[in-house]
C-alpha cells in the first residue's frame, strides 16, 4: 500500500499527465498518480449554524388571532380571515337597559300584543238589538265574561256600523246592564230569564242577587224536596215517551196514563189506621214482603219521607211538564184495591193524567 509523502512535488501535472521521477532514490519504479482531494462534511454545529442563517434570510409569517363571542365555535377547514365590520358589530353583547327607566317597570310589548283601545262609550250589537253604555260599566265588576271580553286581550268583531257584536239574544241584555248600572234587579216575571243570562256572562254578583228572591228561592225548596225522589227526572221522561207514543197510535190530541202517587211505603186500611205507627215498626222482614208489589199503572211515585204530600208532589209534575210546553190535567179515579194479605189491601191512590199535544 503507497502512502503519500509530505515530500511530494509541489502539485499534479494536466489533468492527464503523470508525475516525473524524484533525483534520489525509487530508481525505476513508477510513481503513483495522487487521488483528488475533497473537504470534509460539515460538522452538527456547522450545520445548525448555516440552517439559522438560512431562517434569517426568509420571511417570517403573520400571524392573527381571532376572538369570537362566547358560545361561537371554529368550524374545521375554515381558514382564517380578516374580521368585517359588519360581523362586529353583530357580535356585540345587547346593549344594557338605559338608567332612566325604572328596574321594576317590564318592557313595553311589541305592537303586535299591546292591548286593544276601547273608546269610552261603547256602542254594542247583541243579537241585533243596540245598546249604549261606557266602558268602565262593562267592566265594573272583575271575573266575568264582560270584564275579560274588554279587557283589550281579547278580539271583538265589530258589524257594519263599527259596533261590538256579541252573539247572544238581547232580549234580557238591558236588565243586564241596569244591575251593572245601579244594582237594579228585573222584574219577577223576567227573573228565570235573566237567570240564565247572567250564568252565561258569570256575572256573580247578579246570580247571588237572584237566588234569594223569588221565584229562585221557592224553586231551591222544591229541588230539595225532589232530591228525595232520585227517580223522578227519569219518571217524568216516561210520562212524555208513553203520552207520546200513544197518541200516535191512536192519531189522537190527547193521551192518558195512569199515575201512582204515595207518600208512605206501608198500605194504609181503615182497619190499621189507629195503630199505624206501631204496626209499620212491629212487622218483620218476612211480613214487609208480603206488603211489596207494584201496582197496574204506567208510572208509580212513592215513597219519600218529607212533610210535603201527594199533592206537592203532583204540583211538581204538572209544573214541570209545562216548563217543557206539554199541558197537563190530573184527577184521582181511585185507589189500588189489590188485596196482600188478610184483611190488608193495597190502597194507594191511583192519578189520571190526561196529555194534550195541541
Amino acid at each position: 500500500m503507497h502512502q503519500n509523502g509530505s515530500g511530494c512535488s509541489g502539485g499534479s501535472g494536466g489533468s492527464g499527465g503523470s508525475a516525473s521521477p524524484g533525483p534520489g532514490g525509487g530508481g525505476g519504479r513508477e510513481r503513483q498518480p495522487a487521488l483528488p482531494s475533497f473537504s470534509p462534511l460539515p460538522s452538527a454545529t456547522t450545520r445548525v449554524r448555516r440552517f439559522i442563517q438560512e431562517r434569517r434570510t426568509l420571511p417570517l409569517p403573520r400571524v392573527m388571532v381571532v376572538f369570537s363571542a362566547a358560545g361561537d365555535t371554529d368550524k374545521p377547514g375554515e381558514d382564517a380571515s380578516v374580521p368585517d365590520p359588519a360581523e362586529d358589530e353583530l357580535r356585540k353583547p345587547p346593549a344594557s337597559p338605559s338608567p332612566s327607566r325604572s328596574p321594576g317597570k317590564p318592557p313595553r310589548p311589541p305592537l303586535s300584543e299591546q292591548e286593544q283601545e276601547f273608546p269610552e262609550v261603547i256602542s254594542l250589537n247583541v243579537g241585533g238589538m243596540y245598546f249604549t253604555t261606557r266602558l268602565s260599566t262593562l267592566r265594573r265588576h272583575e271575573d266575568t265574561m264582560l270584564s275579560a271580553m274588554f279587557s283589550g286581550r281579547h278580539h271583538i268583531p265589530r258589524d257594519a256600523d263599527g259596533r261590538y257584536f256579541i252573539d247572544r239574544d238581547g232580549t234580557y241584555f238591558g236588565d243586564i246592564l241596569n244591575f251593572l248600572r245601579e244594582g237594579e234587579l228585573p222584574h219577577r216575571s223576567r227573573v228565570r230569564p235573566v237567570h240564565r243570562e247572567a250564568q252565561y256572562y258569570s256575572l256573580g254578583p247578579l246570580l247571588d242577587s237572584l237566588e234569594d228572591i223569588q221565584p229562585l228561592t221557592g224553586e231551591k225548596v222544591r229541588q230539595a224536596f225532589l232530591d228525595l225522589l232520585p227517580y223522578y227526572r227519569d219518571n217524568l221522561e216516561r210520562i212524555v215517551e208513553i203520552a207520546k207514543l200513544r197518541a200516535m197510535q191512536k192519531k189522537a190530541r190527547f193521551a192518558k196514563l195512569k199515575i201512582c202517587v204515595y207518600k208512605e211505603e206501608m198500605p194504609i186500611t181503615p182497619y190499621e189506621r189507629p195503630l199505624f205507627n206501631s204496626l209499620r215498626f212491629e212487622r218483620s222482614d218476612s211480613e214487609a214482603k208480603l206488603f211489596e208489589h207494584h201496582c197496574e199503572v204506567d208510572v208509580s211515585f212513592g215513597p219519600w219521607e218529607a212533610v210535603a204530600d201527594v199533592y206537592d208532589l203532583l204540583h211538581c209534575i204538572v209544573s214541570d211538564l209545562g216548563e217543557r210546553g206539554i199541558t197537563a190535567e190530573q184527577q184521582c179515579i181511585g185507589v189500588c184495591d189489590k188485596h196482600l194479605i188478610n184483611h190488608y189491601y193495597c190502597k194507594r191512590p191511583i192519578y189520571e193524567f190526561k196529555i194534550t199535544w195541541w
